[in-house]
């Protein structure tokens, strides 16, 4: 009875949220792919359906919405839109990266800050999630005018962020570059020197391993559940989809535990290297896109026996998913796995799946690895480790200290060690076997449910 009750009540909740925002599909999936994870949570515990935790939960405490007006290098005056959202804040301060890209809108922005709420969770410190960032496409900019737009959406963000607020950091188009014209900015306008934004250079209160966190994150935890499977990474062929700085760091965590990365992929398309991307392909894909800010396509001309294969934007699947494989790391971008991809990978041989990027296998992939016994570790667990390290970064910046790379490597290691067990272990407590996509969604919420019914009702 209790069931059927608490099984409604999701029901309810759904139907309000799909009738309020029927244009923010991917807000709608990110909360769809949460909820039914939490019936026998809510089974097990009343008092949160007496205080409508869902209910709160699932609405963001704050949106700010903003106009961003710069002036291009022939003097010409541009205006985009700017977004913050602070969707919880019971466990501590928001904290979530800024994307700065043509497709950010308030829906994609509330779906990556929903996400980040459990994210942050379960990585053990003490930060609420959320989300910002622009409609504006850095690609092709000179750096005067990424400078002058970054110093425009400060001019306006400064109001809503700061270290015991809301603590932004990077995200797909904010890279090291953006974050110091940001942090620059943040600087000058309030006269104040302090940690407010994460991923900044090792020169003015950055963190070593930052940026290569979120890529290590997520073959740490591959590796923990390939290890409590009796399995091991190496040797293993592994697909990664993206170039940018998650996909970079995933490939130089694999080569170093001994796997063989032979994909990479931009927006115009993917690259295969049946030999492999070993340290020196490595080196050269870091200096194409972080520096040159070239296209992935230029990798098969530089190394013979790699093929480049261009985006076809009608096809009903991603080819790149069909390479046979033991792993895959989607680190691109959400939705870049569908049902037909991930029938692929599972076709191909692929027994793990690790997720680098937010949100990125659709519930139909999802349901595809769980019907064929892939381990699959989702977006929320998976690549925790660069909120993980960002908030090593604030407690360096709070302290004035400076870790070495071991301490906080080593720390990375062991938060993804507990995301993996907090999450394995509530799955198992709660009826979902061996699932982590429910064990993680359950863990993470019951630290930010319980954080909310003891501060009462705000």
């Amino acid at each position: 009875m209790l069931e059927t009750v608490c099984s409604s009540r999701i029901e309810e909740v759904m139907t309000a949220l799909e009738a309020r925002y029927p244009d923010q599909p991917e807000f709608l999936q990110a909360v769809g792919e949460v909820v039914p994870s939490l019936v026998p949570v809510l089974e097990q515990h009343p008092e949160f359906i007496e205080a409508n935790i869902l209910e709160r939960l699932v609405e963001p405490e704050r949106v700010v919405k903003f106009r961003v007006s710069w002036v291009d290098d022939e003097g010409n005056v541009n205006v985009n839109r700017g977004f913050r959202i602070g969707f919880n804040g019971a466990i501590g301060p928001y904290k979530g990266g800024l994307r700065f890209h043509p497709t950010v809108n308030e829906g994609v922005l509330k779906f990556l800050a929903f996400e980040q709420v459990f994210k942050n969770s379960l990585t053990g410190q003490p930060i609420g999630g959320g989300k910002g960032g622009s409609d504006f496409d850095p690609r092709g900019r000179s750096d005067g005018e990424v400078m002058r737009f970054c110093q425009s959406f400060m001019g306006e963000l400064y109001r809503h962020i700061g270290p015991d607020t809301d603590i932004p950091a990077g995200d797909i188009g904010v890279g090291g570059r953006e974050v110091g014209y940001l942090f620059g900015a943040y600087r000058k306008i309030t006269n104040t020197f302090t940690g407010v934004l994460t991923g900044r250079g090792l020169e003015y209160g950055g963190s070593l391993i930052r940026p290569e966190a979120t890529g290590y994150g997520a073959v740490y935890f591959a590796d923990e559940m390939a290890r409590h499977s009796g399995k091991s990474l190496e040797d293993k062929i592994c697909l990664v989809s993206g170039s940018g700085n998650v996909a970079q760091y995933a490939v130089e965590k694999l080569i170093q535990l001994g796997a063989k990365a032979v994909t990479l992929s931009d927006s115009s398309g993917w690259i295969h290297d049946p030999a492999g991307i070993d340290n020196a392909k490595l080196e050269w894909v870091m200096d194409l896109k972080n520096n040159r800010r070239g296209r992935i396509s230029e990798y098969a001309e530089e190394f013979p026996g790699s093929t480049f294969t261009p985006t076809d934007r009608e096809a009903a699947s991603n080819p790149l998913w069909s390479v046979p494989s033991d792993c895959a790391f989607p680190c691109a971008t959400q939705n870049e796995i569908l049902g037909t991809d991930a029938r692929n990978l599972v076709e191909g041989g692929c027994w793990l799946v690790s997720e680098g990027a937010n949100m990125p296998t659709d519930p139909t992939g999802q349901s595809v690895f769980r019907e064929h016994g892939v381990l699959y570790g989702p977006g929320k667990a998976a690549n925790a480790g660069g909120v993980a390290v960002s908030a090593l970064e604030m407690s360096q910046a709070s302290q004035r200290q400076f870790w070495n790379r071991d301490e906080v490597d080593n720390k990375l290691q062991g938060i993804m060690k507990n995301i993996h067990e907090m999450s394995a272990n509530a799955a198992a407590e709660y009826g979902f076997g061996q699932d982590l996509l429910h064990g993680s969604n359950v863990a993470g919420f019951l630290k930010v449910a319980r954080a909310m019914l003891s501060q009462g009702v705000i």
